[in-house]
């Protein structure tokens, strides 16, 4: 048997949860994948497998949660207690909401919300038996505050948000040793704006700044080995999280002139197809990046300072005192 821990990644067939199969993989970790893309599936394992780890490819759709506790069965019974559960899986839309049929919105409801309360309730039967494992929902900068054209997706992370807070305080109600927390993402550099659903005139894009998914990784993979609630990664979560709360009519006014075109471009960039009823990894492995790495960035100095709170308490100070000597001053 490895002495690796064991994880588990819903939606790790590409996007932010394929950077995770990779971080996890390259830090020691055995890793289950979670998707319905058998090419991505395929792919994900072989990025485990050549970082020195055991992979398993189970093909899952997440707002099935039988579906999802059958495939939790298979990876303990193949790769041992899982010690790291992973909640990434979703489906979007660039869409208004008049435009959105109700059976799309149920599906991406499905997916993206359900898809981790079904991946939680999983984890939490079989970890709390033994008191002990961890579970991370990737949310969003869009869990505090919506924009335009993704109100499935701005209700499903506000969902997870809610969701999440609630069994944190229901786990330490009970004295369990489980522990869970959010991983609150900006606009990231994924398959997403190629496959999307798209009924807008030009291409999907993410709203920038935007990083690249290895950043947003690296913060789940630090949650998952140390006790936070909650990591914002990316400048735009941190002005997004805390203008909601300063000036919430302004960022509607804002949004309102500026949020539909910001999430368009008229670049040829790729489209594959909706993927909200059909993977669009089955037959070509898609990878974790998108089109558009020119304008992500590989680094984060939000995620970095919430990985390091010594550090971030000194430059706090710092910039403290020197404000202070530049009143003196004047």
């Amino acid at each position: 048997m490895s002495a690796r821990k064991v994880a588990v990644v819903t939606g790790g067939s590409a996007g932010v949860g394929r950077a995770t199969v990779r971080e996890l993989a390259e830090h020691g970790y055995d890793v289950a994948v979670l998707a319905r893309g058998e090419a991505g599936l395929a792919g994900a394992v072989q990025d485990v497998v050549r970082a020195g780890g055991r992979g398993l490819a189970v093909p899952t759709d997440v707002s099935d949660g039988g579906q999802v506790d059958a495939a939790a069965d298979r990876v303990e019974a193949e790769l041992g207690p899982i010690d790291v559960w992973v909640n990434v899986a979703f489906v979007g839309a660039l869409a208004f909401f008049w435009d959105t049929s109700p059976e799309d919105y149920r599906r991406m409801t499905d997916v993206t919300y359900y898809g981790q309360v079904h991946g939680t309730r999983t984890a939490l039967r079989l970890m709390r038996p033994r008191d002990r494992g961890v579970i991370v929902n990737v949310s969003s900068a869009m869990a505090y505050r919506s924009i335009p054209l993704q109100s499935a997706y701005c209700g499903a992370k506000h969902a997870i948000k809610g969701m999440t807070e609630s069994v944190l305080t229901e786990l330490e109600a009970t004295g369990s040793k489980v522990r869970i927390g959010l991983v609150t993402l900006p606009g990231v550099n994924t398959t997403q704006f190629a496959w999307n659903l798209d009924e807008m005139k030009d291409h999907p894009q993410p709203v920038p700044p935007i990083v690249q998914p290895e950043v947003a990784a690296r913060a789940v993979r630090f949650v998952a080995e140390h006790k936070r609630r909650n990591v914002w990664v990316g400048i735009a979560t941190a002005y997004t999280v805390l203008g909601e709360r300063v000036a919430p009519r302004f960022l509607d006014w804002y949004l309102g002139k500026t949020g539909v075109t910001a999430q368009q471009t008229d670049e040829d960039t790729p489209r594959w197809g909706e993927n909200l009823y059909e993977p669009r990894d089955a037959q070509v492995d898609r990878g974790a990046r998108g089109a558009f790495s020119s304008s992500a960035s590989t680094h984060d100095p939000v995620s970095f300072l919430g990985r390091h709170r010594r550090l971030a308490g000194v430059v706090a100070v710092a910039a403290t005192g020197g404000i202070a000597a530049a009143v003196r001053r004047r």
